[in-house]
């Protein structure tokens, strides 16, 4: 059975403030990785997470960075837009809004174009 992933779920195991979550989080990627589960990692729950490292967890963007490229990085997990988060991370790191990263980094991918009225975005998109 394949399943999605939730952003407590992520939170929880990479930072351990409950830590019988984090055991439960531990569990469940092992298991993928063994081949006895499927988790679906989407650009929505990289967000999100993104966000409540940095905002609630005080966080700096290069350890979020760092860290969500290592997790990203694991071929056990199905990551739908692996190349695009992984770039939009690259780009977080030069201290951009993480969304806009992913904006700038999907369209880069798809070859494809931002429909926005943010000025700087379409500064960062077109350098």
């Amino acid at each position: 059975m394949t399943e999605i992933l939730d952003t407590n779920v992520l939170v929880r195991f990479l930072v351990g403030d409950i830590p019988k979550q984090k055991e439960q989080a531990l569990q469940w990627f092992v298991e993928a990785e063994n081949g006895k589960r499927e988790i679906i990692v989407n650009a929505l729950v990289i967000a999100e997470t993104v966000f409540v490292l940095e905002s609630f967890y005080k966080q700096r963007r290069l350890e979020i960075a760092t860290v969500m490229e290592v997790f990203l990085s694991q071929r056990w997990l199905i990551v739908p837009e692996r190349k695009a988060m992984l770039a939009a991370l690259e780009f977080y790191r030069q201290n951009k809004h993480f969304v806009d990263c992913y904006l700038v980094a999907w369209s880069r991918t798809k070859h494809g174009g931002i429909l926005t009225f943010d000025k700087k975005l379409e500064k960062f998109a077109h350098h």
